[in-house]
Protein backbone atom coordinates (compact mmCIF):
# COMPACT_ATOMS: atom_id res chain seq x y z
CA UNK A 1 0.00 0.00 0.00
CA UNK A 2 1.39 3.61 -0.70
CA UNK A 3 0.64 6.20 1.63
CA UNK A 4 -0.68 9.68 0.00
CA UNK A 5 -1.08 13.14 1.70
CA UNK A 6 -4.67 15.02 0.60
CA UNK A 7 -5.42 18.61 1.51
CA UNK A 8 -8.42 20.34 0.68
CA UNK A 9 -10.14 23.38 0.53
CA UNK A 10 -13.70 23.45 1.16
CA UNK A 11 -16.43 26.31 1.65
CA UNK A 12 -18.91 24.72 3.55
CA UNK A 13 -19.00 22.48 6.53
CA UNK A 14 -20.95 20.51 4.17
CA UNK A 15 -18.42 19.58 1.62
CA UNK A 16 -15.73 19.26 4.16
CA UNK A 17 -17.98 16.34 6.27
CA UNK A 18 -18.46 14.67 2.43
CA UNK A 19 -14.63 14.86 1.79
CA UNK A 20 -13.70 13.17 5.50
CA UNK A 21 -16.38 10.90 4.92
CA UNK A 22 -14.69 9.73 1.76
CA UNK A 23 -11.37 9.69 3.71
CA UNK A 24 -12.69 7.34 6.03
CA UNK A 25 -14.08 5.06 3.72
CA UNK A 26 -10.06 3.96 2.90
CA UNK A 27 -10.03 2.54 6.89
CA UNK A 28 -6.14 3.65 7.18
CA UNK A 29 -6.06 6.66 7.42
CA UNK A 30 -4.81 9.73 10.09
CA UNK A 31 -5.49 13.37 10.26
CA UNK A 32 -2.68 15.72 10.03
CA UNK A 33 -5.12 19.01 10.86
CA UNK A 34 -8.19 20.25 9.73
CA UNK A 35 -7.86 20.09 6.12
CA UNK A 36 -4.93 17.53 5.47
CA UNK A 37 -4.97 14.01 5.65
CA UNK A 38 -3.12 11.39 4.97
CA UNK A 39 -4.28 7.71 4.07
CA UNK A 40 -3.01 4.62 2.95
CA UNK A 41 -4.18 2.53 -0.12
CA UNK A 42 -2.88 0.67 -3.38
CA UNK A 43 -4.98 2.96 -5.26
CA UNK A 44 -3.07 5.59 -7.85
CA UNK A 45 -3.83 9.60 -7.27
CA UNK A 46 -6.01 9.82 -9.67
CA UNK A 47 -8.53 7.49 -8.50
CA UNK A 48 -8.55 9.00 -4.99
CA UNK A 49 -8.92 12.27 -6.63
CA UNK A 50 -11.88 10.92 -8.39
CA UNK A 51 -13.69 9.66 -5.28
CA UNK A 52 -13.56 12.85 -4.07
CA UNK A 53 -14.58 15.09 -6.72
CA UNK A 54 -17.64 13.34 -6.42
CA UNK A 55 -18.34 15.44 -3.41
CA UNK A 56 -17.19 18.32 -3.87
CA UNK A 57 -18.64 21.84 -4.85
CA UNK A 58 -17.03 23.93 -8.50
CA UNK A 59 -15.71 25.91 -5.67
CA UNK A 60 -13.80 23.59 -3.55
CA UNK A 61 -10.16 21.94 -4.07
CA UNK A 62 -8.28 19.07 -3.35
CA UNK A 63 -4.82 18.08 -3.71
CA UNK A 64 -3.28 14.18 -3.88
CA UNK A 65 0.42 13.70 -3.20
CA UNK A 66 1.92 10.74 -2.94
CA UNK A 67 3.77 10.33 -0.14
CA UNK A 68 7.88 10.73 -0.21
CA UNK A 69 10.99 9.75 2.26
CA UNK A 70 11.14 12.19 5.02
CA UNK A 71 8.46 14.11 6.83
CA UNK A 72 8.91 16.55 9.69
CA UNK A 73 5.69 18.69 11.58
CA UNK A 74 5.19 20.30 14.98
CA UNK A 75 1.82 19.92 16.69
CA UNK A 76 -0.55 17.16 16.08
CA UNK A 77 -3.43 15.35 16.84
CA UNK A 78 -1.39 13.13 19.98
CA UNK A 79 0.79 10.33 19.98
CA UNK A 80 -1.78 8.02 18.37
CA UNK A 81 -1.30 10.18 15.38
CA UNK A 82 2.25 11.01 15.77
CA UNK A 83 3.13 7.10 15.75
CA UNK A 84 0.90 6.86 12.86
CA UNK A 85 2.60 9.80 10.65
CA UNK A 86 6.46 7.99 11.61
CA UNK A 87 5.09 4.76 10.52
CA UNK A 88 3.22 5.45 7.12
CA UNK A 89 4.79 8.62 5.95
Amino acid sequence: MTCYIITFQTNTDISRNKVLGVLQTYGTYCPIHKYCWAIKTNEKSPQIVDKIRKVLTSEDFVFVIRSGTEAAWFNSYGEKNDNWLKENL
